[in-house]
């Protein structure tokens, strides 16, 4: 994949047993932040921008940290936003906002 920025919105939906949702969600969200991504956090999902590689190895370490954790199950939702030839930007995008 090319090296230019990307968006890709995260959702994560715990099915739970063992502890409250927010509870996940806020160690994913800590993961999000420690990843050195840019991000825009939502009610719904997160937006985050990087390279392709970048963002990927943030789906895969959230998915880790949750099968690691014990999490017992969670659906995640991906929505990658990608330019053949340039960057696309959070900013960009909320610059009319």
């Amino acid at each position: 994949m090319h090296q230019h920025l990307i968006n890709a919105s995260l959702q994560v939906l715990p099915i739970i047993q063992n502890k409250h949702p927010y509870k996940w969600i806020d160690e994913v969200i800590e993961i999000i932040k420690k990843s050195g991504l840019t991000y825009d956090l939502g009610a719904f999902a997160t937006v985050v921008e990087g390279k392709y590689d970048e963002v990927m190895k943030l789906v895969n370490d959230v998915n880790e940290y949750l099968f690691k954790k014990g999490c017992h199950e969670w659906v995640m939702s991906v929505q990658l936003q990608i330019r053949s030839h340039d960057n696309i930007t959070i900013a960009e995008k909320l610059e009319n906002a």
